[in-house]
């Protein structure tokens, strides 16, 4: 019996032993994620970033070039139209005259001087002779009642006093020209003064072509402006729009019409639009990896009325989902991260009794994030999300 003991002893510690190695070397369960796959419409769309534009803007600009007065208005102030003043422009200041041109100026001022009082004399020395003139006729209309001088005389007589007067218009009209020409010099030689600038009698006023708020004050400060310069922008914040550039190869599939949800744009709803207009030409555009890319402006309007969106202005960014597709509500829909290639088909892993099973599927629609099932699941089934190496057909899974 006491040799029997130890022998037992020993079997017992050999028993234990082999349990202990069984136990480490038996494969334990992979674990993993699962996901349900679900019944329900899936809708497709096409997402990029985009911003809102209003309307209908204004840009408007000075008609004519002077001295613009600084403008009281700032982003955001109410206009109405043909009510509020927008800017005031009175005339610019003559230029400052070099010494050149001082010298020149003045010149030509006393030269006009100097004609004018040539003019002066000639004028009055025409009068003078018309004067005499009509004398001589006088005397001789005198003499031709009593016939003591020839017909001739008479005549010749007439036709000196015609001429003399005609020579008095001719001096008076060449004074008014030497007048007008002292004038302009005198116009040419005066030098710009602040005056024009106190004196706003002959100011313009420029009002509000419509109703709505100041976007973008361009030229704000005092000074000399050329015509079609721009003062200022005025549009309706309420009447805005959306401006999407999507990838080319993306707009082709967007219709007039399609849903628009727009995410991300600062406020906690998800507001709504619709898609208005496609425009017809691409334009080049770099991504911030600096890949050249093609994309079309797409033209969409809010549904959400302006209460909703009261905080976006004029050039806000935006997120935006495009609707392009959706599903008949009966149909199947797992994560797009349970599917991947294995040969030429889709397959997932799917959970029986602990262990994952190998299935393929025929797949439909998908919008990156889940993904229709056509054949292959059924409603309520579990698949393995984004499985590793470490699953295999077969193999013991256990779920968190």
């Amino acid at each position: 019996m006491k040799q029997v003991r130890p022998k037992l002893q020993l079997l017992a510690v050999v028993m234990i032993v082999a349990c202990l190695l069984a136990y480490g070397f038996w494969p334990r369960p992979v674990s993993v994620d699962t996901i349900l796959v679900k019944q329900g419409a899936l809708t497709v769309t096409v997402d990029d970033d985009g911003e809102t534009r209003v309307r209908e803007k204004y840009s408007i600009s000075a008609p004519v070039t002077g001295h613009l007065l600084r403008l009281q208005l700032h982003p955001g102030d109410l206009v109405v139209q043909s009510e509020t003043e927008i800017a005031k422009m009175i005339p610019a200041n003559p230029s400052l005259l070099d010494a050149r041109s001082q010298a020149e100026s003045e010149a030509r001022m006393r030269a006009a001087e100097a004609g004018k009082q040539q003019a002066n004399a000639v004028l009055t020395s025409a009068i003078e002779v018309a004067d005499l003139a009509e004398h001589s006729l006088e005397r001789a209309r005198k003499l031709a009642s009593s016939k003591s001088i020839p017909e001739a005389e008479m005549e010749q007589a007439e036709h000196e006093a015609g001429q003399a007067k005609a020579n008095v218009r001719a001096a008076e009209f060449n004074l008014k020209v030497r007048t007008f020409e002292l004038e302009q010099a005198v116009a040419a030689l005066t030098q710009s003064t602040d005056q024009t600038i106190s004196d706003q009698t002959a100011a313009m006023t420029i009002v509000a072509p419509t109703c709505g708020r100041v976007l973008r004050v361009f030229h704000e400060d005092a000074g000399v402006v050329n015509a079609g310069t721009p003062l200022l922008e005025v549009g309706n914040i309420q009447d805005m729009e959306m401006v999407l550039d999507i990838l080319s190869t993306e707009a082709v599939r967007i219709q007039p019409g399609a849903k628009i949800f727009i995410e991300h744009w600062g406020g906690n709803s998800t507001l709504n639009g619709i898609v208005r207009r496609i425009e017809p030409a691409a334009f080049l555009k770099v991504s911030a990896l600096g890949v050249e890319e093609k994309r079309v402006n797409v033209i969409a309007d809010f549904v959400d009325p302006w209460e909703a969106r009261k905080s976006l202005g004029d050039g806000f960014r935006i997120e935006a989902r495009i609707v392009i597709d959706t599903t008949s509500p009966e149909s199947l829909k797992v994560a797009s991260g349970a599917l991947f290639r294995h040969g030429e088909s889709w397959h997932v892993y799917r959970v029986r009794n602990s262990r994952a099973e190998l299935v393929p599927v025929a797949i439909g629609a998908s919008n990156g994030y889940e993904t229709e099932i056509r054949e292959g699941l059924d409603r309520g089934e579990w698949v393995i999300l984004h499985p590793t190496d470490q699953v295999r057909s077969g193999t013991r899974v256990s779920a968190p």
